[in-house]
């Protein structure tokens, strides 16, 4: 049975989200903001929080283990790397490691660089990437641990996954990335028409993700820092996509 999904807002721009298994019961939240809005997450769906899978320690993904933990007596799931700077901590994962929620299963990912253990779990067999704040919609995360270079090689690996991966990320940023990726591609036709959907979404009060990774590789510009034509719009033609990727970054900082 495929997995089902409650997602809901927490904090000033954050995303909560709920992953369900109909098949057993099991539901986990990916990262917990707060309390509040999970627990309201809970009540409306009728689903009872077993799990908690932690994608980095920052604490507007953290803030909530505490109050769900006693509440429901639910497993925390952290990466390996951070796993001391994470409250409650049951299990630690790292690359290569799977992670069941009931019947569903989700590989970990390690994917640094906004922090220096960050993780994100994708759930292969319901094409679903959890990817914190990592890869956002239309953007990425700010290098804050880690180096440029070491992001870029996340981001590769996210950009590996099957096209139709569906995406959540930890915050709504979509409008303002898409901002930024203008001044990078002006021409480019999907960002384009990502700026449009995007724009109606907004206006009728819906959520702009989950994106999905074919959307991202053509209109992310922080997925397309190796394809010539963004390289040479920033005037780096043929300079290595790790210094084309470092200089959007640092342009997105200033922004």
């Amino acid at each position: 049975m495929p997995a089902e999904i409650k997602l809901f807002a927490c904090l000033k721009d954050n995303y909560g989200v709920l992953v369900h298994d109909p098949a057993s019961g099991a539901t986990a939240a990916i990262d917990v903001p707060e309390a509040a809005p999970v627990e309201a997450a809970l009540q409306a769906t009728g689903w009872k929080l077993t799990d908690i899978l932690v994608t980095h320690h920052h604490g507007d993904h953290t803030g909530g283990i505490a109050e769900l933990k006693q509440k429901y007596k639910c497993r925390v799931v952290a990466p390996q790397a951070e796993a001391g700077k994470i409250p409650l901590v049951d299990e630690t994962v790292r690359e290569g490691d799977t992670v069941s929620v009931g019947t569903l299963s989700a590989n970990v990912i390690e994917t640094p660089g906004h922090t220096s253990g960050h993780i994100t779990f994708w759930f292969h067999g319901d094409k679903l990437a959890f990817a914190g704040d990592t890869l956002f919609s239309i953007g990425c995360g700010r290098v804050i641990e880690g180096t440029p270079e070491m992001m870029w090689t996340s981001l590769k690996k996210l950009r590996d996954l099957p096209g139709d991966t569906r995406v959540y990320c930890g915050h709504e940023y979509t409008l303002a990335n898409i901002k930024f990726a203008q001044t990078i591609e002006p021409d480019n036709v999907a960002l384009k028409a990502r700026a449009a959907q995007a724009a109606k979404q907004i206006a009728d009060g819906a959520w702009t993700i989950p994106t999905t990774i074919d959307e991202e590789k053509a209109a992310n510009p922080f997925l397309r820092a190796d394809v010539a034509v963004v390289a040479a719009s920033i005037g780096m033609a043929g300079k290595p996509a790790a210094e084309v990727f470092t200089e959007i970054r640092a342009r997105k900082n200033k922004f």
